[in-house]
């Protein structure tokens, strides 16, 4: 078993790159799937989620190399042969569904696992599904698989429930190969999705009005290979530049767009944190003082329910009481038990937290529930006093590349020890002498 094992209490400074971005990378690998030829993609993240999507596209039939020093991949799916979907591979992580719609537009069939991943609250895919019938597929849901079938797909106008990322990413993939047009109505305005988009024409689809709320896809017969670089990874870039607010620190993170975090930085500089944005870069300065303040989750461009559970182990330094309220999963707060282990004075009721600040944090045992939970744990453990020991780091490595090390680079003193055994290619174990 690994664990990240922090001594709290060092300033955070320097600059760190940003990484692209895993959930821009995983449903641009699962588009690949449409791609007659070869595809090479630039910025690929070495996280497990990746390594188990490479797994997946193999199972299917998909020639994937990987060089993690250089972050390139090439995918050639020309091969694909099969639309029925291991089980075992695709409970491991949600952006599995993402194969669903490229194997129904490919092969006009797709058998593909409710999907897996952290535990969040209800995730269920009956958006999907809408949009899938809305393209001319019967759909099934038949022991535990999502079961698909289409003579042929029509494109189709529809509205998606809730602004859901991963129906529109599902949805807009299908219509690629589907004959018309299709438009999305209250389609999902992230950044990932956007450069989803941009792979896609990359590759020959035709897709307009990607980044607002109507997409319009024009049925194209085939889409060809294409180079591809992955955009920045905004969650990795806020969850870096809340480290450095947490310990009053002086950090910069490149190669990213503050137009992808606006909310965010808002709502942090109201905390107090000085806050530069140049056109391709970050930087923080940590207030001597956190503010209280109040923030409600929604979809992009508000603020991202990928950052809120970080934010939360900053805001529990606040002077005064802060609020906090979920509205994308209702499942979302589970990591609150740990913080209050390290002496946070939180209380959940229903979607809704009250973080009331202390004078300190203490560093305790603690275990990751999921992904940004478990890095909003080593956030306070950068701040606590004494040692802080987190597991779970499983979790972590899915959506964190070596953690550890980037915060290395900019002063924390922060080892990973343990079994590496199951890291992806790369990442080496560090142990404190």
């Amino acid at each position: 078993m690994q664990r990240l094992v922090i001594r709290g209490g060092k300033r955070l400074e320097g600059v760190l790159p940003s990484m692209g971005a895993k959930n821009a990378a995983l449903p641009i690998m699962a588009a690949c799937l449409l791609v007659q030829g070869p595809v090479t993609l630039e910025r690929v993240p070495n996280l497990a989620d990746v390594r188990v999507m490479i797994s997946i596209l193999e199972f299917l039939g998909a020639k994937v190399t990987y060089d993690p020093m250089s972050t390139r991949m090439e995918i050639d799916a020309t091969s694909v042969n099969t639309f029925h979907a291991p089980y075992e591979l695709v409970k491991k992580i949600h952006a599995s569904f993402d194969i669903t719609g490229p194997l129904l537009a490919r092969f006009h069939q797709a058998e593909v696992p409710l999907p897996g991943g952290c535990v969040l609250g209800y995730r269920g895919v009956n958006f999907h599904t809408d949009g899938f019938q809305a393209l001319g597929a019967n759909v099934n849901l038949e022991h535990g698989y999502l079961i698909a079938k289409a003579d042929e797909l029509k494109g189709a106008n529809l509205l998606i429930g809730r602004s859901s990322v991963g129906a529109t990413k599902n949805i807009m993939m299908a219509a690629c190969l589907a004959k018309g047009t299709t438009l999305l109505e209250n389609a999902a305005r992230e950044p990932e999705v956007v450069d989803l988009a941009h792979f896609l024409n990359h590759c020959g689809a035709k897709i307009t009005g990607a980044g607002s709320s109507e997409i319009r896809i024009e049925g194209v017969t085939k889409l060809h290979g294409a180079t591809h670089r992955i955009v920045s990874d905004r969650l990795e870039a806020g969850t870096w530049i809340l480290a450095g607010a947490m310990t009053g620190g002086n950090v910069t993170v490149t190669d990213v767009s503050p137009s992808f975090l606006t909310a965010f930085l808002d709502k942090l500089e109201s905390t107090g944190a000085e806050i530069k944005r140049d056109r391709h870069s970050i930087a923080v300065i940590g207030p001597k003082e956190v503010k209280p303040v109040e923030i409600l989750t929604a979809p992009f461009p508000g603020f991202p329910t990928d950052l809120q559970p970080q934010f939360v182990a900053y805001l529990t330094l606040a002077n005064g009481t802060s609020i906090v309220t979920e509205t994308i999963f209702d499942g979302r707060f589970m990591y609150v038990a740990e913080l209050q282990r390290m002496g946070a004075d939180i209380t959940v009721s229903d979607r809704t937290a009250v973080v009331k600040g202390v004078q300190k944090l203490t560093g305790a045992p603690v275990e990751a529930p999921d992904i940004r939970a478990g890095i909003a744990l080593v956030v306070a453990g950068l701040q606590a006093e004494g040692e802080t020991s987190i597991g779970g780091v499983e979790f972590i490595d899915r959506g964190y590349e070596k953690p550890e090390e980037r915060l290395r680079q900019l002063g924390a003193d922060v080892v990973r020890i343990g079994d590496t055994t199951n890291l992806p290619i790369g990442q080496e174990t560090s142990r404190r002498a």
